[in-house]
């Protein structure tokens, strides 16, 4: 069965996005400027790191990860990524249905509106054997590490203070993880987890 694993930037405060987001703004006013600086301006540094999120057979994400739009959908959006993203499957979840969006390079966005484990369930069989990966937003990563869906969690670590909007763990119920691995680099801490089970 597919390994489970979730990478996020977060905050040192713990947040992975923060006030204000649009479509120029992705992650919010702050988040935006310092939370994936360490993917595009270090990502000599992270190599290893970026390598291993792009490693995954499939994607997770919450709607709100997808696009800044709430209702209904805005049709002519596809993501941030542009034309041509992750080159795998992404399952976004979503209160309402919208037809596969297909992508250049072999992604297709496909909009599961009947919750976590039929989207897991799908990105599983679209995996191939590898990894699944959750990608957030924290709201999405919470609901999974409730339900004891994550096997691994890759957190780095931002020098950021937001202060405000949802918070990676929140509402999550007690729980114990081993280290697994933690490196730092110049603007972030890669720190790598497993829950106790």
């Amino acid at each position: 069965m597919s390994l489970v694993v979730c990478d996020i930037s977060v905050s040192m405060d713990g947040y992975a996005a923060g006030t204000g987001q649009t479509r120029e703004l992705p992650f919010g006013t702050i988040a935006h400027d310092h939370l994936h600086d360490w993917m595009f301006e270090r990502r000599d540094e992270n190599e290893a790191e970026v390598a291993a999120i792009l490693d995954s057979g499939a994607f997770i994400m919450g709607r709100n990860m997808f696009g800044p739009d709430r209702g209904e959908w805005d049709l002519g959006w596809t993501g941030w990524w542009g034309d041509d993203p992750h080159h795998a499957p992404v399952f976004v979840l979503a209160h309402r249905e919208r037809d596969d969006v297909p992508m250049e390079g072999g992604t297709t966005f496909h909009f599961v509106t009947d919750g976590i484990h039929a989207a897991l369930e799908r990105a599983r069989a679209a995996a191939g054997g590898r990894a699944v990966s959750v990608m957030g937003g924290t709201a999405t990563i919470n609901q999974f590490f409730t339900a004891g869906l994550i096997d691994e969690l890759r957190v780095h670590v931002t020098p950021t203070i937001i202060g405000a909007r949802e918070r990676l763990f929140d509402s999550v119920p007690p729980q114990a993880f081993t280290q697994v691995s933690s490196r730092g680099t110049s603007l972030v801490t890669h720190i790598a987890y497993r829950p106790e089970r």
